[in-house]
């Protein structure tokens, strides 16, 4: 988490001493030379300055004017210019100096964010040395963001970004099904540049990437404060989140608190400061998704007891709560995150002291990530006392994982809008391409995160930036009888948002996945559908269910060509159901233009249709252009 409390103050000064010796007016850390601004929109360029500053913006021979904040920061805007791959200079001026950057195009700018599947790089697509050969198209530029996350709104990166033409090297690493869309993109419009920006993070939950005002809208104000205390001061922050934790302990261990009496649990030696994984015989070497307790006591003296120290437990896979003498002192979530709690002079004492920790893994590797070395106790002093052997654990009845804190890393409450999103400033983008949803299936409300999603992101970056969410693909167990699914409910809700959004599109994976690979290859054939949907091409989508006689008819718009079933005279997949799971039973269509028909004679209650509900449906239904039909559930009317 960026800027722990123990900074604040520093950090404060700093900037404070950085504004008043700034030489000339510097643009926002997202924009640099290569990059590319979009057009038919108006140029706009956040950055800092001296408070007051008055400052000239030259881009190419059109100027314009703008007037520092008291905190330096400013906004210039420029007209809309028209697509153009002949680069054009920005200089910013001041009294004091200017700063220029060089060789900027015009033309569309998309924004590629979520988790794994977006994140996926080039190298892991499918015909990568082909691929890599033909990665030399100058008129695509890349900006890859820095994986961070912050508890409040950040005005930079985690460290400087820079755009890039697409080179062999510069798209290996790069965003694979962001780059595909682009490739066509410029295939189809080779006048118009392309300019991608990577913001992904791999089990990232949807709720990471809201903006302050969505988690505001979303999860109240208290949650707001926790993140700005946590800003100031992890340690009371902390303090404030652990009641819910206890609530939440107490009801699943039967009114238990070890951390009131560690003595009320049984404890046995930690055989090695190592991934529980490998604790051979003790349980967690079979069935690592546990919650377990970790104990370990160390000794001050009276000097070393008299003043604040910290203590640092290396890395817990997932997820820890620490306390010290019964005092919380820390809250992480984050496998590769190293923990370095504060503890005040008031919470050790002379002789024996006490450190516990409730750790949570619930998912591959749990336990201590880093090794032994990095368990020690730093006093106020700088002398540093190992912590990396004698430590004891027990193992909890459960494995459910507690409750999260509103700045934890994966699923906390905007902390990667905050990072990695912000700091882009107020830039014109031409669309948003939003591929997430695997790390939200089975929870319940997609959707209305999705609609504040597309809220923030055009808050931002303007109201005419376009959202294309991608549906998830097909993967988990193959099933030969409907079934309930939280992978089909969560693709209806991403239908759903799409749906009730103005200019967005949904483009379904839903049949280029792999049903063992979570990750799959094929991003080279989604690439060529987002780029569809960006330049407006309609999708297939389910418009309505009605019912005549014994006959329901489903109706879709975005069908070009008429639907046709490959590999059989029937389409798969199709579901009449009544209100219950156990009424749901498969149906034979008939096809004809954008519509199916069902036959629903068979005496048994219809009240929706399904299409593809499964985590990993077999489909084999398209139009004539090969787009599928999205998997969905509609009332019948």
């Amino acid at each position: 988490m960026r800027r722990p409390a123990y900074f604040a103050a520093l950090c404060a000064a700093s900037a404070t001493a950085s504004a008043a010796a700034l030489a000339a007016p510097a643009p926002g850390p997202a924009y640099g030379d290569g990059m590319v601004l979009q057009q038919g929109q108006p140029v706009t360029i956040s950055g800092k300055a001296a408070p007051g500053a008055r400052i000239t913006g030259m881009l190419g021979t059109t100027r314009a004017k703008a007037t520092a904040a008291d905190d330096g920061s400013f906004t210039i805007s420029f007209p809309s210019r028209t697509a153009s791959a002949a680069p054009v200079s920005l200089t910013l001026s001041d009294d004091t100096g200017s700063a220029t950057l060089n060789d900027l195009l015009v033309g569309d700018v998309y924004l590629c964010s979520g988790q794994s599947n977006m994140e996926l790089p080039v190298t892991r697509a499918l015909n990568t040395l082909g691929e890599l050969r033909q990665a030399t198209d100058g008129g695509i530029r890349l900006l890859k963001i820095p994986q961070e996350v912050a508890s409040v709104e950040q005005d930079s990166f985690a460290e400087p970004v820079t755009w890039k033409p697409v080179s062999a090297e510069s798209v290996a690493d790069f965003s694979a099904a962001c780059y595909f869309m682009a490739k066509q993109l410029r295939a189809d419009h080779p006048d118009v540049p392309v300019g991608l920006i990577h913001s992904n993070w791999g089990g990232s939950a949807a709720r990471a990437w809201l903006d302050p005002q969505s988690v505001e809208t979303a999860y109240g104000a208290e949650a707001v404060a926790q993140l700005s205390l946590y800003d100031r001061d992890p340690l009371a922050a902390a303090q404030s989140f652990v009641p819910q934790w206890y609530d939440w302990w107490r009801e699943k261990d039967n009114g238990r608190e070890p951390w009131v009496d560690p003595d009320v649990l049984e404890w046995n030696p930690v055989p090695k400061i190592s991934f529980w994984n490998e604790w051979t015989g003790t349980g967690l070497d079979t069935d690592a998704i546990a919650n377990v307790w970790l104990r370990k006591s160390f000794t001050l003296t009276a000097e070393q007891a008299a003043s604040q120290g910290t203590l640092s437990i290396g890395s817990i896979d997932d997820l820890d709560l620490t306390w010290v003498n019964g005092h919380p002192v820390g809250y992480t979530f984050g496998w590769g995150v190293e923990r370095h709690y504060r503890v005040p002079a008031g919470y050790l004492h002379e002789g024996e002291n006490e450190i516990l920790i409730a750790a949570n893994n619930s998912w591959d590797t749990g336990g201590f990530f880093a090794g032994a070395d990095r368990l020690f106790f730093e006093t106020g002093s700088g002398q540093t006392l190992p912590l990396g052997t004698g430590w004891r654990y027990s193992i909890a009845d459960f494995d459910e994982v507690p409750p999260r804190a509103p700045w934890d890393a994966n699923a906390g409450m905007g902390v990667m809008h905050n990072a990695m999103i912000a700091p882009l400033g107020p830039m014109r983008l031409a669309g948003v391409i939003w591929y997430q949803g695997e790390s939200d299936a089975g929870q319940p409300d997609y959707d209305k995160k999705l609609d504040m999603l597309f809220g923030g992101w055009r808050r931002q970056f303007g109201e005419q930036a376009r959202v294309m969410v991608v549906q998830l693909a097909n993967f988990g167990e193959r099933v030969g009888k409907p079934e309930a699914s939280s992978w089909a409910q969560l693709r209806q809700e991403q239908l759903d948002a799409v749906a009730a959004a103005d200019d967005a599109a949904l483009v379904t994976a839903i049949d280029i996945g792999e049903p063992t690979d979570i990750h799959p290859a094929n991003k080279n054939v989604l690439g060529k559908r987002l780029a569809m949907a960006a330049e407006g091409k309609p999708m297939p989508m389910p418009v309505s269910a009605t019912r005549s006689g014994d006959t329901v008819t489903v109706r879709f718009s975005g069908v070009e060509g008429g639907l046709r079933a490959f590999g059989g005279p029937y389409a798969l997949g199709f579901e009449l159901c009544g209100e219950t799971q156990e009424s749901c039973r498969y149906a034979l269509p008939a096809l004809s233009g954008d519509t199916v028909t069902l036959n629903a004679g068979d005496g048994q209650p219809v009240t929706r249709v399904r299409y593809a509900w499964a985590d990993a449906p077999v489909v084999n239904l398209y139009d004539a252009r090969e787009l599928p039909l999205p998997g969905f559930e509609l009332p019948v009317r």
